[in-house]
């Protein structure tokens, strides 16, 4: 597979015919325990317990690192839990790490009440800001973690950067691929040590879902991380593998429509008198779109704005909008619209917030697969009940 295109990896890697039936796709192990041949042969499958291992989870750990490039995946309940288990494995008392100072909400909750909790310092620094990346590093800091795009601003760091700063240091450069996949960035060849998935977004693309996962560079991570999955419990299930090993096989093609169809809604939207402002990287006027171009080969399918009014007349909006789904989740084949200040980033103190341009009107659109011409005719709509109600 090393050799072949994304398209033909997304659909074969990882995956053989079942050698008992011929089954096309691996079969759902759905069990929790592995005979094994003998005490002195014990663990020679390489199975004993599905929490420490289990065949269909790993046919899509070994798909998302052929697709990413890296050495070795574990896969996790959750994006969260892969978050926990590398901050777990690789963090200790003492221990100190930069943070982008706008991530996913959970992840900053996780930094700012249990990371602290636990003896670890935190600091919080403009990622894009790399003179501000490089002054936060002290003789403790084990790691920086980046996300880009960021959730939910869409703010745009440059990995290749952070990288050369990470290894100047001798720290690791921990990145969060959720929002453009290695479909449209590939982290690894820009020099990050690990990369960190939601699979529950785009990956899987149907929200059906709930999972995680950590592609890293070195069999030493993956030894790291892997015992504090195991040790912690955080693991995927059987059948979430499988869902998420079908739904990735049409990644290329809905993330090609979903981006295209951003394009599109962002372009219409920085027009309307009613929106304030406009944020996604394929747009000229956003700050980082030459290095978006750069390092990335698609802008993704999150697109942000702030209507004017504030918190009130953003909540106008996403109760009367129809066919955009109000949910908090993002990267479904369904459109969804989201208000980060109350419900993804709801956690994260209003002082960083606002410093991180979490405003108050602030509007997340994760863009599906529907008619483009729909999904419009459905935000001018809405965004006309919020004229009138102004």
């Amino acid at each position: 597979m090393r050799d072949m295109g994304f398209r033909t990896k997304q659909i074969h890697a990882g995956v053989t015919p079942d050698p008992t039936t011929g089954a096309i796709l691996t079969p759902i192990h759905q069990v929790t325990t592995f005979v094994q041949d003998s005490i002195d042969e014990y663990m020679a499958k390489g199975y004993s317990y599905s929490r420490g291992g289990n065949p269909t989870v790993r046919a899509l750990e070994e798909k998302l690192t052929a697709l990413e490039g890296g050495v070795d995946t574990t896969a996790y309940a959750s994006g969260m839990a892969a978050t926990v288990a590398v901050f777990l494995g690789l963090l200790q008392a003492g221990d100190h790490v930069v943070i982008g100072d706008v991530v996913y909400g959970g992840t900053y909750r996780f930094a700012d009440q249990f990371l602290t909790k636990f003896g670890v310092d935190v600091s919080f620094v403009d990622a894009p800001d790399l003179d501000a990346v490089g002054a936060a590093i002290r003789p403790s800091t084990k790691l920086i973690f980046t996300e880009t795009p960021a959730n939910p601003t869409l703010k745009v760091t440059d990995l290749l950067a952070i990288s050369d700063i990470c290894r100047s240091a001798g720290v690791l450069h921990v990145t969060d691929n959720t929002f453009l996949t290695p479909y449209y960035q590939r982290p690894f060849e820009l020099g990050a040590n690990i990369v960190i998935h939601s699979t529950t977004k785009f990956l899987d693309g149907h929200n059906a879902t709930l999972g995680g996962a950590v592609v890293v560079d070195s069999a030493e991570l993956q030894t790291q991380i892997a015992f504090a999955r195991n040790a912690s419990g955080l693991v995927m299930s059987p059948m979430v593998a499988w869902l998420t090993l079908q739904g990735i096989k049409t990644l290329s093609e809905r993330m090609d429509r979903q981006s295209a169809n951003a394009l599109e809604i962002a372009t219409w939207l920085e027009q309307h008198p009613k929106v304030d402002y406009v944020i996604y990287p394929g747009l000229a006027s956003h700050p980082a779109h030459d290095l978006s171009q750069k390092q990335a080969t698609g802008f993704g399918a999150v697109v942000c704005f702030e209507v004017s009014g504030g918190v009130e007349v953003a909540k106008v909006l996403m109760d009367s909008v129809e066919l955009w789904t109000l949910a908090e989740n993002l990267g479904s084949v369904e459109s969804l619209i989201t208000h980060p200040v109350t419900m993804t980033h709801a956690a994260v103190p209003r002082d960083r917030r606002i410093a991180g341009g979490i405003t108050d009107g602030l509007v997340r659109l994760s863009v599906g697969l529907e008619d483009v011409e729909d999904l419009i005719e459905a935000l001018s709509q809405a965004l006309d009940q919020v004229s009138q109600n102004s």
